[in-house]
């Protein structure tokens, strides 16, 4: 991939993939920072993206990645400051005020993104399997168990009420 092939996969990506992170994340400003710190990985090795044919998998899964280590150093970060009396570092208020993106909360990670990948990316679950590394089954659980879990977050009331619940 040329350095212009590159700048015009990231023109017609970066949204998208930020959209995509952002509900896997529940957070945009931390989508936007890991997309872009993907970008910025992928960069150097844009020749091998092109080989690899799957440029957009490959920064989605980074970009995954980078997010989880952060999630990880806070959490590490915010245990030590309470086992040292302190009170953590105030963060900023979430920006997650769509149903989805809250509902989607309360999965583990791991469902999360596999959910997102299905219904935001539109990946199959061979697809999603790939891109993640997990058996086919695996994903077929972290789904079904998603969805059962997201079920009565996100029921319409106005259909209820039609229903007669």
């Amino acid at each position: 991939m040329t350095a212009e092939e590159f700048e015009e996969f990231y023109a017609h990506a970066v949204k998208r993939l930020t959209g995509q992170l952002y509900v896997m994340l529940g957070d945009l400003h931390e989508a936007q920072d890991v997309v872009q710190e993907a970008f910025v990985k992928g960069w150097s090795r844009r020749r091998k993206l092109a080989r690899d044919g799957a440029p957009e998998a490959w920064i989605r899964t980074v970009a995954w990645r980078l997010a989880v280590r952060r999630r990880h150093g806070r959490r590490r970060t915010e245990q030590a400051w309470q086992r040292h009396g302190g009170a953590p570092p105030v963060s900023a208020p979430d920006p997650g005020s769509i149903v989805l993106v809250q509902a989607l909360k309360g999965l583990s990670p791991q469902q999360c993104r596999t959910v997102a990948l299905h219904y935001v990316c539109d990946l199959s679950v061979e697809q999603i399997a790939r891109e993640t590394g997990l058996a086919t089954g695996t994903v077929k659980t972290h789904l079904s168990r998603g969805r059962a879990a997201l079920a009565g977050h996100l029921q319409d009331p106005h259909i209820q009420e039609a229903h007669g619940a």
